[in-house]
This record gives C-alpha cells, sequence and structure tokens, in this order.
C-alpha cells in the first residue's frame, strides 16, 4: 500500500463518494445552488431584520443574529464546494481543500453546539432571574460570550487538525461527499491512537458536557414556570420553543454524523449515507431561521415591514 506524504507541499489529490453520476447531476447542481441561494436569502433576512430595529438589540436576538451569520459559514463551506464537484468531470479535491473545508466545517458545528448552550444559559436568566436579567446579561457580556464561543471552538478544533496534518495518508477515497475530520483520519497508515483520545474529548464536550448544561438549563426553567402563573408559563413556553425546536434538531443530526455513520459507514446504502451526512449542514441553517422567524412575533414583523418597504 503507497503511502502519501501529507504536507502541504504534495499534491495529493483526495476522491469524494458522489457514486454514479449521469446526467442528473446538472439538476442536482440547480437544487444545490438554489439551495445556498435560499439558505443566504434566509439568514440574512434574519440578520437584517434584527440589525435594522434597535429594539431588537437584546442578548437573545444578538444570539440568533450569530447563529444566523454561524450557519451563513457553515453552509459557504459547503454549498460552493458541492456546486464545482457535481458539474466536474472528477470529483476530486487537494489535501490543502479538503483540510480547509473540514476546519470550517467542524468549527461551524462546535460553534453551533456552544451558540445554543450560551442560548439555553440566557433563557435560563430571562426566566429564573428576571430582576438580575439586564446586569448579568449586559451587553459586554454577550459580546464577551460570542467571543469565547468563537475563540474556543477555533482553538480545540485547530489543535485537533494540527494532529491530523500530521499523519501520512495509505488512500484517497473518502466516504462523504464533503471533507470532516474523521474520514481524513480513517484514511491514514499513521498511528491515530492521540488523534482518536482527543477526538473522543471534542466529542464528548459537545455532545455530553453542553447538552447537559443545556438540559439543566431547562430543568431550572421547567421549575421556576411550574411555580408560575399560566401567563407566565405561556410567555417562557413561547420564548424557549423555538430553541428547543432548534436544539433538539441540531443534537438529532450530530448523533447520526459521530455513532451511526461512523459505526457502520460501508454498510449503510449510499443514498442514506449521503443524506444523513449532509442534514447537519443542511437542515440547521434553513431550520433556524425559519423557525425562529415563525414563532417570534418581533422578528417577524420586522421581517414583513422589511419586504413591505422594499415595494
Amino acid at each position: 500500500m503507497a503511502m502519501y506524504n501529507s504536507s502541504f507541499s504534495h499534491p495529493f489529490m483526495l476522491t469524494m463518494s458522489f457514486g454514479e453520476l449521469t446526467l442528473m447531476k446538472y439538476l442536482y447542481s440547480i437544487i444545490v445552488f438554489l439551495g445556498y441561494m435560499f439558505m443566504l436569502l434566509c439568514n440574512g433576512v434574519v440578520i437584517t431584520a434584527i440589525a435594522l430595529n434597535k429594539r431588537l438589540h437584546e442578548p437573545m436576538y444578538i444570539f440568533l443574529s450569530v447563529m444566523c451569520i454561524n450557519g451563513i459559514y457553515g453552509c459557504t463551506a459547503f454549498y460552493p464546494a458541492l456546486f464545482v464537484h457535481l458539474l466536474s468531470k472528477t470529483q476530486t479535491i487537494s489535501y490543502i481543500g479538503c483540510l480547509v473545508q473540514a476546519f470550517c466545517i467542524h468549527t461551524y458545528v462546535g460553534c453551533e453546539m456552544a451558540i445554543l448552550t450560551v442560548m439555553a444559559f440566557d433563557r435560563y436568566v430571562c426566566i429564573c432571574n428576571p430582576l438580575r436579567y439586564n446586569s448579568i446579561m449586559s451587553l459586554s457580556t454577550v459580546y464577551k460570550l460570542i467571543f469565547g464561543v468563537w475563540f474556543y471552538c477555533i482553538i480545540l478544533i485547530g489543535i485537533h487538525f494540527m494532529l491530523t496534518i500530521k499523519l501520512s495518508l495509505c488512500d484517497s477515497i473518502l466516504l462523504k461527499i464533503y471533507c470532516d475530520n474523521w474520514s481524513i483520519v480513517r484514511l491514514s497508515c499513521s498511528d491515530t491512537t492521540i488523534n482518536n483520545a482527543f477526538g473522543l474529548l471534542i466529542s464528548l464536550i459537545f455532545i455530553v458536557v453542553m447538552p447537559i448544561f443545556i438540559v439543566a438549563s431547562y430543568v431550572m426553567i421547567l421549575k421556576a414556570s411550574l411555580k408560575a402563573s399560566k401567563d407566565f408559563r405561556a410567555k417562557a413556553l413561547q420564548t424557549c420553543t423555538p430553541h428547543l425546536v432548534t436544539i433538539s434538531n441540531f443534537i438529532l443530526d450530530l448523533f447520526f454524523d459521530l455513532f451511526l455513520y461512523r459505526s457502520i459507514p460501508t454498510s449503510v446504502p449510499y443514498e442514506l449515507r449521503v443524506v444523513m451526512s449532509v442534514q447537519i449542514i443542511v437542515i440547521s441553517p434553513f431550520l433556524n431561521p425559519v423557525i425562529y422567524g415563525i414563532k417570534m412575533k418581533d422578528i417577524r414583523e420586522r421581517v414583513i415591514q422589511l419586504f413591505y418597504l422594499k415595494r
């Protein structure tokens, strides 16, 4: 088995697992292009609606804006490359390009989970400590939390990829239609014990520690709601529903990718593997602005005003 040096100077190319592409690839490329434009529109509209309305410059809406920006970031790491690969004769990507795409997608996923965790804390403070909310969740605190989310994810995932760069690869066939760290590591003929251990640590942080923190926040919210009036419970439910739906969808997609896809990748039918592998990049950036736009009256009204003023 040939061993490939994975240094940046090496012209090593990785092949995406696109299966048998036919003339349908042109239809797929149109769908991908329209999907990307729709994602940009949905998230961009929510960001614009919040940015132009000073009344919405509150922690909850600022975090929502960051989540939409993160969604655009994740989509941009995925859709343009997929569009190019669909129209190319050979679905290959350079080693450097694969690392860059994988790093962007991993930081998107990490930041999404971290933002959802911060939003759960925000809802906890708002509902359980309403009199102290403005002092605890001041704008300076909000910006520090946002900076911490991005800094923490970039550093943690950056270390993970530094370990990956040191590996030598013995194969060039990826199991996905995009690059991720695990798909690259599985091609290695080097010792990946440290990579696997650090990957497990990161997985535990994102799929165990952060969800526990979210659950704890909502347990406290539930306790406070049960002791309050019906109007208070109704308001708390209206405020928390979009966040709960977003969390449930994202964690479900994350579990699909981390466990089912990784444990039995070759025994899962190709079409199902493709659907499972793209859910976390496609579904969340699409659902988040739609869910919040529908459920939150302030955003819904502002979006309607934006389109009305353009006429």
